[in-house]
Formats: C-alpha cells, sequence, structure tokens
C-alpha cells in the first residue's frame, strides 16, 4: 500500500485514480509515500524519509523546495497545459481589460444609479467616453513563452485580426507544432518589446526571470503599451511598473497577482488569481497529478518532473530497480557490474539526465539480493535506490 497526503483540497475525479486497494489516501498521513498539493506551501514542511514524491496540482512549483527535494532523491511532478485553456480565456478578458475600461466604468454606472434624481441612461451617454479604449483587431500582440499557454494565446490573437510576435529561448519541437505558421517568432525579446502594444507574460518564475519586466525593458516597449500578467507576479519590477503607468509608458497592467504594492495604483487592474480557477482546469489538474503520482509510485515512470529527467519504460523482468543519482560518470556502469557480478542479466535499462541530476532504471532477470542493493546505494552519487 502507498500513503499519500493531500496538502489541499483535491478534485474527486483525481483521487479517484488511486485505487483504494493499493493507496491510502488522507489529509493526516504520516510518514507518507506521496503528497498531493496545490497551493499549500512546503518549503518549511518536515518531509518525512518515506516520501519519494510530490505532485502539485498546476504549473507552477514555487511553493515547494524544488532543489531541497531533487537533493532528497524527491520527485516533484506538475500538471503542465492542463489549465492552459482556463489561462488562455483569462488571458483573452486581461486583453480586453486592458483596452476598455469595463470595471472603471461599470462601478462609475452603479454610482449613478445610487445618487438621487440620476436618469442613469442619459448620464452614461453623456459619461461613456471616459472609459473608451482600442480595439484589438489590427494591433500587435506579444506573447513572451510560447509553452502550453502562449501558444494557445498566440494562435488566439491571430483569431483576434492581432499580428502576433511570440518569444521563447527554449521553444521545443512540441510547442513550435502547436503555433499557428503567422506566429512570428523572434529571437530578441526587444524585437518583440519594440513592436507591440501588448505584452502577454507566459514564463516560470525562476533565476532568469524574476524582474525581467523592468524599467530597461519598459524602455524598449512602445510608449502606451499594455501588460497582461497572468504567469507569476515576480516576473515584473513592481516599483518600476508603477514609475511607468506614472509617466504613461505603460497604459495599462492587468495582473493576477495584486499586492500592496501595485493593487491601487492608477492603470493597474488587479484580478484575484484567478487563472486556473475553473472546474474544468482542477479537474484536469487532479487528474493529471493523481497519473503521475501512481505511474511512478508503482512502476518508478517519471513524467513532467521539474528537478528530474522524465523517463518511461514498459516493465519487463522480474524486478525493476530505480536509481535517483548525480549526473556524474561510472554510476550506470558501477550499478550494472554490481548485478552481473551476482548473475544478474538487465533485461532492460533507460538513463536520462536533467541539469546536475540524473535518473536510472534498470528491469533484471531475477530479484537482487540485498547486499548488491546495498552496494548500489553506496555508489558515489547515488541519492536514493527503489525495487518495484
Amino acid at each position: 500500500m502507498f500513503n499519500v497526503k493531500t496538502m489541499n483540497k483535491i478534485a474527486a475525479v483525481g483521487l479517484n485514480r488511486l485505487p483504494a486497494d493499493t493507496f491510502t489516501v488522507s489529509d493526516s498521513a504520516e510518514n507518507e509515500d506521496g503528497i498531493l498539493v496545490r497551493s499549500a506551501k512546503l518549503h518549511d514542511y518536515p518531509f518525512p524519509e518515506s516520501l519519494l514524491a510530490i505532485a502539485r496540482a498546476g504549473a507552477g512549483t514555487n511553493n515547494i523546495p524544488v532543489d531541497k527535494c531533487a537533493e532528497a532523491g524527491i520527485v516533484v511532478f506538475n500538471t503542465p497545459g492542463a489549465n492552459a485553456n482556463a489561462v488562455k480565456e483569462l488571458v483573452l478578458c486581461g486583453l480586453l481589460l486592458a483596452s476598455r475600461d469595463v470595471i472603471g466604468g461599470t462601478e462609475w454606472v452603479k454610482a449613478q444609479a445610487k445618487t438621487e434624481g440620476v436618469d442613469v441612461a442619459a448620464a452614461v451617454e453623456k459619461g461613456k467616453s471616459a472609459f473608451v479604449g482600442p480595439e484589438l483587431y489590427r494591433k500587435t500582440l506579444g506573447v513572451v513563452g510560447l509553452g502550453a499557454i502562449g501558444a494557445l494565446v498566440a494562435n488566439i490573437g491571430l483569431n483576434m485580426g492581432m499580428d502576433v510576435y511570440g518569444y521563447d529561448p527554449f521553444l521545443s519541437v512540441d510547442a513550435a507544432l502547436r503555433l499557428d505558421r503567422h506566429v512570428k517568432v523572434v529571437k530578441d525579446v526587444n524585437e518583440l518589446y519594440r513592436n507591440s502594444d501588448y505584452i502577454t507574460l507566459h514564463v516560470p518564475a525562476n533565476a532568469n526571470t524574476k524582474g525581467s519586466v523592468n524599467a530597461a525593458a519598459i524602455a524598449n516597449m512602445k510608449d502606451g503599451v499594455r501588460i497582461v500578467n497572468m504567469a507569476r507576479g515576480e516576473l515584473v519590477n513592481d516599483a518600476d511598473m508603477l514609475a511607468a503607468l506614472a509617466s504613461g509608458k505603460v497604459a495599462r497592467y492587468v495582473t493576477d497577482f495584486p499586492n500592496n504594492t501595485v493593487t491601487l495604483a492608477d492603470g493597474v487592474v488587479p484580478t484575484p488569481h484567478l487563472g486556473a480557477s475553473t472546474p474544468e482546469s482542477e479537474d484536469n489538474c487532479a487528474v493529471m497529478a493523481a497519473d503521475e503520482l501512481r505511474d511512478y509510485l508503482e512502476n518508478g515512470n517519471i513524467r513532467n518532473s521539474v528537478n528530474y529527467p522524465s523517463v518511461a519504460m514498459d516493465r519487463s523482468g522480474v524486478q525493476r530497480i530505480c536509481v535517483l543519482h548525480k549526473n556524474i560518470p561510472n554510476i550506470l556502469a558501477s550499478a550494472t557490474g554490481t548485478l552481473s557480478k551476482d548473475g544478474i542479466n538487465v533485461e532492460n535499462m533507460t538513463n536520462k539526465s536533467k541539469g546536475e541530476y540524473a535518473y536510472t532504471m534498470l528491469d533484471i532477470s531475477a530479484p537482487a539480493a540485498a547486499d548488491a542493493l546495498a552496494h548500489i546505494k553506496a555508489i558515489e552519487g547515488v541519492i536514493r535506490v527503489r525495487v518495484i
């Protein structure tokens, strides 16, 4: 039996993917083998030695100490693309909110209705000019990040009659195939900045991207640019954004990550982190996270991990050995050599690396003896060994 702890409410359609005859799932589990989490912060959570994997029902993993987990041989999964349609739709809403002051206009109309003696219909006709804004049609949209969400946004921009520029230094083949051929993919983000009337952000927050929308970046943008951020608040330097809004360099900033610094500033449209807040998205993320966790616990397969490589292999042999290790020479040779000394044949094998970490799966012809497993665990650079 595998013991799984839920750190947030996980949609039942996802939990149902973990059969009761193999998994015990509870929010009070102890010595858990796996964790299912959405937004709960795990940086100060004391991970038990039994913990093998964490599956985040969502794309971002800022709430998980990913590096610490890698060092401990804990695989961290996310669910890229599971909430892509939900975020895409909110981005479309954000583009419209960046153009027309719909929220300000709505509040003003309600205020008129509350004022005694005001004919609302007449007041609207007199006052509507204060809330006008440009159309999206024939404007230029810049999409920074062309992953699952960014590609959808780029394509819908074309469908709206916009000219679309895209930038992604790590554009994958799969992502490129999802893009409409009319998207202008550029190699320099500043080219996107110079040409775009609207800019939407779709990159993770990491050491390379935090604060990347700053005074220097904004200086390369068009005057009156409108920026939509449904990715991560940390991507934008708040002080520089406020200065750009005050000067008019940025006409509107729509953010799904409000904070005390930017929320009340003129030109800011804050939304309460609604990007993935649809029942369909929550179901998709829960199913994907549960499937990833189950496949790893039962079979050792890794799909969509943020700290270890994606490695999957059909089962063969009588036993599977999974080795999480540093990406250094001789580990694979040492492990297979140990097994061969005991006359054990490796029937199937796969190995991949991701940065400084690597993962090896060995399907073997006979069960490995305890001393052989201990020898593999003792190899320099080996972090964890699992036997399935």
